[in-house]
């Protein structure tokens, strides 16, 4: 792996998990009153474009923490949804 690779590896591994923790709360509290639909539904797609661009670039470090990301904000879409009913 050469150092650009590595480099995106990192800054695509701080974005992922950053969005953890408040998965995490919502988990535990079933509390989504305070954030926003909207705001996580625009992220969501933002990632997604993101994604199908790692994929046209043949980009390995933005293809794999883009996905994971994806996969960890439509959970935060699917918790808002779920537990805004409550």
């Amino acid at each position: 792996m050469n150092f650009i690779d590595f480099l995106g590896f990192s800054v695509g591994i701080c974005v992922t998990i950053s969005v953890i923790p408040q998965i995490w709360k919502v988990w535990k509290t079933k509390k989504v009153k305070d954030i926003s639909l909207l705001t996580f539904s625009v992220l969501t797609f933002g990632i997604a474009l993101w994604v199908v661009y790692g994929v046209l670039k043949n980009d390995m470090p933005i293809i794999v923490t883009n996905s994971i990301s994806l996969l960890l904000n439509i959970v935060m879409v699917y918790f808002i949804i779920y537990y805004e009913k409550e």
